[in-house]
């Protein structure tokens, strides 16, 4: 029996696209995927902006301990929701691991999950992510919606929404969002 090249061509096809469902290799070619097809989120128009004025938020940090984010109070702050099971997170918290290297001194970064430590823990040495964890407190008030993953927010100093970004990821590691982040920070 002689198999035709089209044949075999077909199957390896089939292999490499059952691969993306059964493998490794898979994951991580769908979080390439999700990478390409990222964008840089863009601003809120000024006439839909909202503002934070109450602050009393209670979260955990990466010890477990409990601190406020008053702390934030006049600081430019970027607030990020995500889950370690979700996908698409895994793409955009590589983009956020760049933009914290860059503006980690200068910027609050509330990297934010609901999961528990192992789990997060785990996730974070298996992708080599750095930025500090922050843990939400499930039921506690927030001056943000807490519901979307992923999604997303880059507050000014007077503590105006200049960015939301949710239902889907957004790439963070690019010019346009360096150079706002200068302008909000005065650079």
């Amino acid at each position: 029996m002689k198999i035709s090249k089209k044949t075999v061509l077909n199957l390896l096809l089939f292999a490499f696209i059952i691969s993306f469902f059964v493998t490794p290799m898979g994951y991580y070619g769908k979080v390439m995927l999700n990478k390409i097809f990222s964008f840089s989120p863009s601003l809120t128009e000024e006439d839909n902006r909202t503002r934070i004025t109450d602050y009393d938020w209670t979260l955990k940090d990466e010890n477990w301990d409990f601190f406020s984010f008053e702390q934030s109070k006049g600081k430019v702050v970027f607030i990020n929701f995500w889950a370690s099971w979700r996908l698409p997170c895994s793409a955009e918290l590589q983009s956020i691991q760049k933009f914290y290297n860059r503006y980690g001194d200068k910027v609050d970064f509330y990297i934010i999950t609901n999961e528990e430590r192992p789990p997060v823990h785990t996730f974070m040495e298996e992708n080599n992510f750095t930025f500090p964890v922050t843990y939400l407190i499930i039921g506690g008030k927030a001056p943000v919606d807490v519901s979307e993953v992923p999604s997303s927010y880059l507050i000014d100093k007077e503590g105006n929404i200049i960015i939301h970004k949710e239902k889907g990821i957004a790439d963070w590691d690019n010019s346009s969002i360096y150079s706002l982040v200068d302008r909000l920070l005065g650079q």
